[in-house]
């Protein structure tokens, strides 16, 4: 589903260079995920990212599947 997302994120309006940013963010750790989004002038409306805009007033919304690590999982091996 996460791959989905991305691959399918352009489509839902705003620029691809922003999702690419809030790609990036979202498998990064905190310290540089705030780095992205601050140099790719992104404002974030929610602590927990689901709701982002950018410098026109574009609006990025990410569903929470994108943001976290599965936790309902196991892992083979």
């Amino acid at each position: 589903m996460r791959e989905e997302f991305w691959d399918t994120a352009p489509h839902y309006g705003g620029q691809k260079e922003i999702w690419d940013a809030l790609r990036a963010a979202a498998d990064a750790d905190l310290e540089l995920a705030q780095t992205i989004v601050d140099s790719a002038g992104i404002i974030v409306s929610n602590s927990d990212m689901t709701l982002c805009y950018d410098e026109r007033g574009a609006k990025y919304e990410l569903p929470k599947y994108v943001l976290s690590e599965p936790t309902n999982l196991i892992r083979e091996g």
